[in-house]
C-alpha cells in the first residue's frame, strides 16, 4: 500500500500544487517525500492527498495539499532557519525536509508560543492572528497563518522588521476553524 501513497504523493504534487502557481522546488521536493497519511488516524490515511482539509484530531485540521504549498512558500524557509508548527504537523515535516529546524506545538495553549521563530506556520484557520505570535517573530521572522471570520478566509503573511510588522494577504482559502480560536460576535445596538 505505501507504493500506493509513493503515486498519491507525486499526483498531488503535480496536480494541486505545481498547478496552483507554487514554483518553489523545495517545496516541491518535500512534500513528494514527506508521508501525509502518517500523520493521520489509520481510518483516514486514504484521504491523504485529497484535495481537502482533514481533521487529525478533534478540531484540528491538515489544509488542503495546495493550500499548504501556497503558504509555505508565501513564508520562504531557507534552511538552518528555526520554525514552530502550531497545530500543523505536515507543515512541520514538510519544513524539516526543507532543512529547517521544527518545533510543533500541539499543546490546549496554542495561544502562548515562547521564543523567538524565523518561520511560524499554522494548518487552522483563526478569525484573527494572535498578539503574541506575532510577537514570537524574530527580526526577518514570517509567520504564515489563514484568518477567517465567514465563509471565506484569506492566508495572510506577517512580516517583521527590526521594529515593524508588516501584513499581507495572499491567497482566499476556506478551511475550518481551529478550536479555540473563532470569533467573538456580540451583540451591540
Amino acid at each position: 500500500m505505501s507504493a500506493d501513497f509513493a503515486a498519491q504523493r507525486t499526483t498531488m504534487v503535480e496536480s494541486q500544487v505545481r498547478t496552483a502557481d507554487v514554483t518553489d522546488l523545495a517545496v516541491q521536493d518535500a512534500m513528494r517525500a514527506v508521508a501525509r497519511e502518517a500523520i493521520l488516524p489509520p481510518a483516514k490515511a486514504w484521504l491523504a492527498y485529497a484535495d481537502t482539509e482533514i481533521e487529525y484530531a478533534p478540531g484540528r485540521w491538515l489544509l488542503k495539499p495546495r493550500d499548504v504549498a501556497k503558504l509555505l512558500q508565501a513564508l520562504s524557509p531557507r534552511s538552518g532557519e528555526r520554525a514552530l508548527a502550531i497545530a500543523a504537523p505536515y507543515a512541520a515535516l514538510v519544513l524539516q525536509a526543507m532543512g529547517l529546524v521544527v518545533e510543533r506545538l500541539e499543546t490546549d495553549d496554542l495561544r502562548s508560543p515562547r521564543g523567538a521563530w524565523d518561520v511560524i506556520v499554522c494548518e487552522g484557520a483563526v478569525s484573527r492572528a494572535p498578539a503574541a505570535w506575532t510577537a514570537a517573530l524574530a527580526p526577518g521572522g514570517r509567520l504564515g497563518v489563514v484568518e477567517r471570520d465567514g465563509p471565506v478566509g484569506r492566508a495572510m503573511l506577517y512580516a517583521r522588521s527590526d521594529d515593524t510588522l508588516g501584513a499581507r494577504p495572499v491567497f482566499d482559502s476556506t478551511p475550518p476553524i481551529l478550536a479555540g480560536f473563532a470569533a467573538e460576535h456580540r451583540f451591540a445596538f
